[in-house]
């Protein structure tokens, strides 16, 4: 197998490219990526060599993956949204008890995080560009999108069409991170560079996949909000974990904290306490949800986002999600 490290100084982008012919050296490489899984050569085991292609751009991991024969792979519940676009030939997929999708270089498919994946039917031809999405990074940028607190993350269809349109553009956009290898001091050596197309891909693959917030996202935009509560929803997202009071939210507002509470219940639906607190939650539900087993702890994550009181943080928590901030560090 050759590994191979193309970065700028500053370590902003970083390419990893695997060519190998070993069954056991191409489940590593993946598993160092994207997940543990199970790879089987269903086709001629004399054609097998893996190549793959990945880049580093934080929320999102893009590469792109062929065998060179057919083959069969399998995972548990990944985590993390995924999307496989073929550029090549087609491929199988099967999420928990569903029924089997078809993947083509027409139709992307989209992985749900919380189910068991199966691949089947990956013919000897398919080259699939896969990109890994952070769950949390898409659930906050989806609240950006939308300017309000979102209960829970989007439930996606399993594919999407990317022959126009947004899903055509969407696809294109993640290819051409990886054809960025091959340029020397190229834009995403920039941090700022990578950075934005982090945040382009978040905020593009809701708007080409189909999903429980799609029609929302589509429809004409609410009525401007007041500014002042523009500006206390904008240092909220910011910084969350800062310790305010109505007192000092209005003041951020430039406004009587009476008209500031009253203009939160009109334009957002809750007062801005309660604001304050969802942000903070969604937060530590997303970092909880992130960490490695072994690394964190309840209290140190809900420190850390703002919440002195212990108790009350945990019961606002199960309140809010339905389960302990310590079942969630589990399951994670």
């Amino acid at each position: 197998m050759e590994a191979v490290e193309a970065v700028g100084e500053d370590r902003v982008a970083e390419f990893s490219l695997y060519t190998t012919r070993s069954l056991e050296e191409s489940r590593a490489a993946i598993a160092a990526h994207y997940y543990d899984l199970r790879l089987e050569v269903a086709g001629a085991t004399a054609d097998f060599s893996t190549n793959m292609t990945v880049v580093d751009l934080g929320a999102l991991t893009v590469g792109d993956v062929s065998f060179g024969t057919e083959i069969r792979m399998g995972f548990g519940e990944p985590g993390f949204y995924h999307v496989g676009v073929p550029l090549e030939g087609c491929c199988s997929v099967q999420q928990g008890r569903g029924d089997a999708v078809f993947g083509t270089t027409r139709r992307a498919l989209f992985f749900d995080p919380e189910r068991d994946i199966r691949v089947d039917a990956w013919s000897a031809d398919c080259h699939v560009l896969t990109v890994k999405i952070d769950k949390a990074a898409v659930h906050h940028q989806l609240e950006l999108l939308l300017g309000r607190p979102v209960p829970r993350s989007p439930s996606f269809e399993p594919c999407f069409d990317v022959t126009r349109g947004p899903g055509r553009s969407w696809a294109r956009l993640a290819h051409w991170s990886l054809l960025e290898r091959d340029v020397s001091h190229g834009l995403l050596r920039s941090p700022l560079i990578r950075g934005r197309l982090e945040q382009t891909l978040l905020e593009g693959v809701l708007l080409a996949a189909d999903h429980s917030c799609r029609e929302e996202l589509a429809a004409p935009p609410p009525p401007m909000r007041p500014a002042s509560v523009k500006r206390v929803m904008d240092v909220v997202q910011e910084r969350p974990a800062e310790p305010y009071d109505a007192a000092r939210l209005a003041e951020i507002a430039q406004v009587s904290v009476r008209t500031l509470q009253e203009a939160f219940r009109r334009h957002v639906g809750m007062s801005p306490m309660a604001y304050v607190n969802e942000v903070r939650l969604q937060r530590v539900r997303g970092q909880l949800r992130a960490s490695a087993p072994g690394t964190t702890t309840v209290s140190d994550v809900a420190y850390q986002w703002g919440f002195a009181h212990l108790g009350r943080f945990a019961r606002r928590y199960r309140e809010r999600f339905g389960e302990s901030p310590s079942q969630t560090l589990r399951a994670a």
